[in-house]
């Protein structure tokens, strides 16, 4: 059963998801903001929130963090491993224990990868709408504590509103919308990993520092991460504005 206190802060989450859910919401940073609270709630190490692109490939749009390690075994399961498996079959696979001999047959590329960067159990939750899916939920922890049935219903939960939140309820219906929102939130990703990239280099930091000094200034700015990317690349916007990370502002 959840606790009272953690009761109370998963209301104070979905009040925060449904006071973002606005005609002109940044839906980067709404997944980016979603899959922390996943990590809080749910006691895990990591989540990340995979999206489809148009070839049926998936790919990440929001993580908990913006580890590179922990990116590429994101992106390392766009054709192997439980997220692969949950998106095809519509199916959550849950309490995967990335020690047994079965995860290792199962993904012999994926698990050796999982178990270096520390992780020994896993679940995928799909994102999808009735028989829909667009996508799915990763998780990761580092220890091998199962998540019981409440714990699998509140991670089916959240990906639900991922889903509402990359669609948008009122357009799931219209298929050729919701494949050109699909294509926006993926190519609104690649900018913003462009970008992120970009100012990790110039201040010689992580690009984990460089995603989250960029993201404070567009929060503060009340800027979206997309409008300001595309204004970096483009050479519209001056970086040397954005305080570097551990400067003062």
């Amino acid at each position: 059963m959840i606790n009272m206190a953690r009761q109370q802060r998963l209301a104070e989450v979905f009040v925060e998801i449904a006071d973002s859910l606005i005609d002109d919401f940044d839906v980067l940073d709404l997944l980016q903001r979603l899959s922390a609270r996943c990590v809080e709630l749910l006691d895990v190490s990591a989540a990340g929130i995979l999206l489809a692109d148009g070839h049926g490939e998936l790919q990440v749009i929001a993580a908990s963090d913006e580890h590179t390690r922990l990116l590429e075994l994101f992106a390392q399961q766009h054709d192997q491993g439980p997220c692969v498996d949950c998106f095809r079959s519509g199916a959550a696979r849950t309490n995967i224990d990335l020690c047994s001999s079965r995860a290792a047959t199962d993904w012999p590329r994926f698990t050796p990868r999982a178990r270096a960067t520390g992780f020994v159990m896993t679940h995928a939750i799909p994102l999808r709408l009735r028989d829909r899916v667009v996508g799915a939920l990763n998780l990761f922890q580092i220890t091998t504590h199962r998540l019981d049935d409440d714990g699998i219903a509140l991670a089916q939960a959240l990906a639900d509103i991922a889903t509402i939140t990359i669609l948008q309820q009122r357009t799931l219906e219209q298929s050729h919308v919701e494949k050109t929102q699909l294509d926006s939130a993926l190519t609104s990703r690649i900018l913003v990993e462009q970008v992120k990239g970009m100012l990790a280099e110039r201040w010689n930091v992580s690009v984990d520092e460089a995603f989250h000094a960029f993201r404070s200034y567009a929060r503060s700015h009340h800027l979206r991460l997309t409008d300001l990317a595309l204004a970096v690349i483009d050479g519209t916007f001056d970086t040397a504005v954005i305080p570097a990370p551990g400067a003062v502002a």
